[in-house]
């Protein structure tokens, strides 16, 4: 295997298994012992300076030396060359209707082949999957990409969801996943926090990535603060880019008592999703439970239901609450004429009363890709 040899240039391997037969374990005690060859692979996007690398693949671009992991834990510097350690190393795998994601505007009712692997690049203390993203990489079960399109296919699945840990962190795999899956008439989706670096976005959107909720977890200090040094504004700016290149997109904000239940946090999050997403863009309103660190009691119904208002109030067409089975907010309602037009019950779809994509009242055409 060569690497490009520009001095100071992102780096793209061919995404071949390297023989790691020879490397000392004890070597590098910042990684777990290597389950297989198979999960180890280059990683895709990376800058080398010497025997240091830098990781491209989300914004914390972390800079390893020899032997070093990143701050997910999912990567490592072995002889000046990074390599992930989680290519094909599932943890987790179910099918799930899309709704769990949440997507709401996305084939409703359809089914989704969800894969989540190991790690995380945000140290939030109130993950509910924390043991696969607080974990450094275990000993899942390794799946190729032709594998996991199959199972999709055996299990009658109509897309394809690389969630329940930062997907980001298997960019090399999601990306030989996509096109396989659109070549069997699959959907690919990514539910995320959103911080991946531009060309990762963009390679993920070139394999075929057709639609993404973001996780928007408060304001700038409190994502600071909460995720340990991220910057709320990349995650904003990849919401745009991949609007830009007619990515599907969903907001996800779960409101956590003293974290971003406010009224200024909500107002200024609903406002930014009209002004830069546009008022179609659907946002779910989550509720909170306590998990892994954090102890702050459980998010009430009144906080989510005036966090709904607030988007109403500022122009939001598509407001959802989640994590309150059978509220009438689970529901999509035409922003036109008020006409119930998906009713859902948890993660289950009731009735579709859309008419080609449109109110069978009035008339409205609703942006619900079907």
């Amino acid at each position: 295997m060569r690497l490009a040899k520009e001095p100071g240039s992102a780096q793209r391997s061919q995404g071949h298994t390297l023989d790691l037969a020879h490397l000392p374990q004890q070597t590098y005690p910042n990684t777990p012992p290597l389950m297989s060859e198979l999960s180890v692979r280059e990683a895709l996007l990376q800058e080398k300076s010497n025997d240091r690398v830098r990781c491209l693949t989300c914004e914390r671009r972390c800079v390893l030396g020899p032997g070093a992991s990143g701050w997910c834990g999912t990567r490592t510097n072995v002889d000046g060359r990074l390599v992930s350690l989680i290519y094909g190393n599932v943890s987790s795998l179910s099918a799930n209707p899309i709704e769990k994601k949440p997507f709401h505007h996305f084939h409703p009712g359809s089914v989704a082949l969800t894969a989540g692997s190991w790690g995380c690049n945000f140290g939030c203390p109130w993950c509910q999957n924390w043991d696969i993203s607080k974990s450094l990489p275990g000993k899942g079960r390794l799946l190729s990409p032709r594998e996991f399109v199959d199972t999709a296919v055996s299990r009658e699945c109509q897309g394809t969801s690389i969630s329940f840990n930062e997907p980001t962190l298997s960019l090399e795999w999601s990306l030989d996943v996509f096109p396989l899956a659109r070549e069997a008439g699959l959907y690919n989706t990514y539910v995320t926090n959103g911080y991946m670096t531009t060309e990762a976005l963009d390679l993920l959107i070139a394999a075929g990535l057709d639609a993404m909720n973001v996780d928007v977890k408060g304001d700038a200090a409190a994502v600071r603060k909460h995720c340990q040094g991220v910057e709320i504004e990349k995650v904003w700016r990849n919401c745009r880019r991949a609007r830009q290149q007619a990515v599907h997109l969903e907001i996800t904000t779960l409101v956590i008592p003293s974290v971003n239940h406010t009224e200024g946090v909500l107002r200024g999050i609903a406002r930014r999703i009209h002004d830069e997403l546009g008022p179609e863009t659907p946002w779910h309103l989550s509720g909170y439970h306590p998990a892994y660190r954090f102890r702050a009691p459980p998010t009430p119904l009144s906080a989510l239901e005036r966090g709904a208002q607030i988007g109403k109030e500022e122009g939001l067409d598509f407001v959802y609450l989640g994590n309150v089975p059978g509220h009438r907010l689970e529901n999509t309602y035409c922003p036109g004429c008020g006409e119930l037009l998906v009713e859902r019950r948890g993660l289950a779809v009731l009735q579709n009363r859309l008419s080609d994509s449109s109110c069978p009242a009035c008339g409205l055409s609703i942006p619900i890709v079907a």
